[in-house]
């Protein structure tokens, strides 16, 4: 029995849409173009672009519900891609969804890519993004104590190593933290990342993004946690925090680890793990009911934090 053959009978068929097998620097340009396609947006979201000053400067998109009164919770988002691919147009349609649903202002950031700008290049223009947002708060309409961060795949990578580079440097106070499917760990140890045939992110692809995020630091055993959250060995003072991830996905175990080392530290931390789900189900299946399942955890979850922080 192969990976393919574990996978629920709806989402093998949507991932016999997806045009490569496998990411490669030869390949790389052609699936960034795939990923800059506009699509429809929800007239109940009003959206502004930002450029937050700096060296570089970093541009971020606010998601407001239309008519919305008042301070908003925020949730601060990083796109996934693998490091390599994606802008943060990639989470207009997730903010057109949870905005008007739970009343919360969406913050996406656009970090710079791997190879071209390798870490901590990205995740510091994470920071940057974030910390604007908070020393910006009563201006953009945030309710200062209740800021999270959340991302998908690499994103959620970021969006973990984020929390750790706050609670380190004690400068933005996070509420949660949101790990969909999180790329936490470059050493591909683990029995889920080695598996052959994975669907949609295999094991070359993995590799390919973390040569290409950690750059010279790849290979190497000093690693920095906050490239590679899976090597923190500290997990504590850390916010409360939501991990999934799908059963084929060859994040499976890191993630599974990361979600009990936080709770062994004390963080509380709620797991889901999909069975029949690859990576990035819930995106290109997303009218699977095992997707659906997992968006409807996904906000129970965050709207249990916002009433909880507001």
């Amino acid at each position: 029995m192969t990976s393919l053959d574990l996978l629920d009978p709806e989402i093998a068929k949507a991932i016999e849409l997806i045009p490569f097998d496998e990411m490669t620097a030869e390949i790389l340009s052609t699936v960034r173009e795939l990923t800059a396609v506009e699509l429809p947006l929800s007239d109940a979201v009003e959206r502004i672009d930002h450029v937050v000053p700096g060296d570089p400067e970093v541009a971020v998109r606010v998601h407001r519900p239309k008519g919305a009164d008042g301070v908003l919770p925020c949730v601060y988002s990083m796109h996934g891609g693998g490091y390599v691919i994606g802008t943060n147009a990639m989470d207009d349609l997730l903010f057109d969804e949870l905005c008007p649903k739970l009343d919360l202002i969406g913050v996406s950031v656009d970090y710079r890519l791997a190879p071209e700008t390798p870490y901590p290049g990205p995740l510091e223009d994470c920071y940057g993004g974030l910390r604007w947002t908070y020393e910006h708060a009563e201006e953009l309409g945030v309710d200062p104590g209740c800021i999270g961060v959340m991302g998908v795949s690499a994103g959620g990578g970021l969006a973990a190593a984020l929390a750790l580079l706050a609670r380190d440097r004690g400068e933005v106070p996070l509420a949660f933290q949101l790990l969909d499917s999180p790329m936490l760990d470059d050493r591909q140890i683990t029995a889920s990342s080695r598996q052959d045939g994975l669907a949609v992110w295999n094991r070359n692809s993995n590799a390919f993004g973390w040569k290409s995020y950690l750059g010279d630091l790849s290979g190497h055993d000093d690693v920095p946690y906050t490239a590679a959250p899976a090597r923190a060995s500290d997990l504590s003072g850390l916010p409360p925090a939501f991990v999934s991830v799908g059963a084929v996905d060859g994040f499976r175990d890191e993630d599974i680890d990361y979600a009990l080392r936080l709770n062994q530290a004390g963080v509380p931390a709620e797991l889901h793990v999909y069975p029949g789900a690859c990576h990035g189900f819930n995106l290109i299946a997303r009218e699977a009911p095992v997707a659906k399942q997992c968006m409807r955890n996904l906000e129970d979850w965050l709207s249990r934090q916002l009433s909880r922080t507001g």
